[in-house]
């Protein structure tokens, strides 16, 4: 078989890159291992999939090149996702922050973009193996289950989480190490925190807690940098969790801490001189912002329980602000793979170009999606990505 491209990988960026080269006249075809195609873009947001954020721009994407993403983001915007969307009478509404999520269900956006590979009249072929991929006479060659495909262009959209209960793998990274091509290292993000036992100080017994906090993670020097987030924060049996820890957890390394501010943005002082609150007990001073759970468990740890708010010492007071305001406590680990929603890390963007992610030393070979150094923030911001470097790619391919 003869085609001039072949993507390897049908979640989001395979199946909407495949659509794009098909409706610009490039003989397309895509392949994948998975029994079922969209697995990811299926369960995503609940099965409501958040499939893109309005506010969507470089400053939501980590990478060791932090410009990479400006070409292709510029290109590809959400408003044009969402004019797409439109036009298959999709349903959407915004939840959060920009995050937009289908009123139905994610199969419709699965449905619509199995669609847009049909008008591009795209070759779909699944469960299928790739043995290799190797460059031939100017061409790709790819050796696979079902026989030898010759492409003038191969896109590489296998995602990089190694999670086998949702069809992920390692393809990609694998592949581009056999290259010679760099990767940075990958690890879990948007990925729950966990914590011993002294380090989360008895704050289990909250389990099912949920409060809007600001939380801090990252150090300056590390490799990402360093961030602030104000997102709700969940506490489990296990740790942390809820959107704050999710997206801190990208920018968290081992050994580091994490610092959590439980009133969020609240001016404290204001609310406690502008509020008669004197006759209050202290854990009421508190429940005026935090679930009361939380403000009991926080004056229980200062010992200032039945306290009356006007019985309190100016340094008391502080002592109070601080605790709240500066909870710094340090996580064990995350929860791995198996909990995560993407992979941070993967071929390193050095070795692509940023207008049409073709690797820089093989003609023709282009890495999209996941599997790139670059890694979204939560809300809808790693669908953008898919979307975009798969327009990018497309473009490239069908101007070549």
């Amino acid at each position: 078989m003869r085609v001039d491209a072949v993507v390897i990988g049908a979640g989001a960026a395979g199946l909407f890159c495949a659509g794009q080269l098909g409706q610009r006249g490039c003989s397309t075809l895509l392949l994948d291992h998975a029994e079922v195609l969209g697995e990811k873009i299926r369960i995503s947001g609940g099965g409501r999939c958040n499939f893109t954020n309005i506010h969507s721009s470089p400053e939501h994407f980590l990478s060791l090149n932090p410009n990479f993403v400006r070409s292709a983001l510029a290109r590809y915007s959400p408003q044009d996702f969402v004019a797409l969307v439109k036009r298959y009478g999709i349903r959407f509404h915004e939840k959060h922050r920009g995050q937009i999520f289908c009123d139905g269900s994610s199969n419709e956006i699965i449905e619509m973009l199995h669609r847009e590979c049909t008008i591009g009249r795209v070759d779909i072929r699944h469960p299928v193996t790739v043995h290799s991929i190797s460059p031939d006479h100017g061409l790709w060659s790819i050796e696979t289950s079902i026989g030898s495909v010759k492409a003038a262009a191969a896109v590489i959209a296998t995602g990089g989480l190694p999670v086998p209960a949702i069809g992920a793998t390692g393809f990609a990274l694998d592949f581009a190490r056999r290259l010679g091509l760099a990767v940075t290292p990958i690890r879990p993000a948007l990925v729950p925190l966990s914590f011993t036992s002294d380090a989360f100080d008895g704050f289990s017994d909250l389990a099912g807690l949920s409060s809007p906090v600001r939380i801090t993670a990252g150090e300056q020097a590390t490799d990402y940098g360093h961030a602030q987030f104000l997102e709700d924060l969940l506490i489990t049996h296990k740790g942390l969790s809820g959107p704050a820890v999710l997206q801190a957890s990208s920018y968290w390394h081992e050994g580091q801490h994490i610092d959590i501010n439980w009133a969020a943005d609240l001016d404290l002082d204001r609310i406690w001189d502008e509020k008669d609150i004197g006759a209050k007990t202290t854990e009421g001073a508190l429940a005026m912002f935090l679930p009361e759970r939380l403000a009991r468990k926080f004056i229980a740890g200062l010992a200032l329980q039945g306290r009356r708010w006007a019985e309190l010492s100016k340094k008391d007071r502080q002592r109070v602000k601080d605790a709240v305001t500066q909870w710094r406590v340090r996580p064990a680990g995350t929860l791995g793979w198996k909990k995560a929603e993407v992979m941070l890390g993967g071929v390193d963007t050095r070795e692509l170009d940023s207008r049409t992610m073709m690797a820089k030393k093989f003609q023709g070979l282009y890495f999209i999606g996941e599997c790139v150094d670059v890694t979204g923030h939560l809300g809808g911001h790693n669908f953008q990505w898919a979307w975009a470097s798969g327009y990018a790619c497309a473009e490239g391919i069908a101007r070549s």
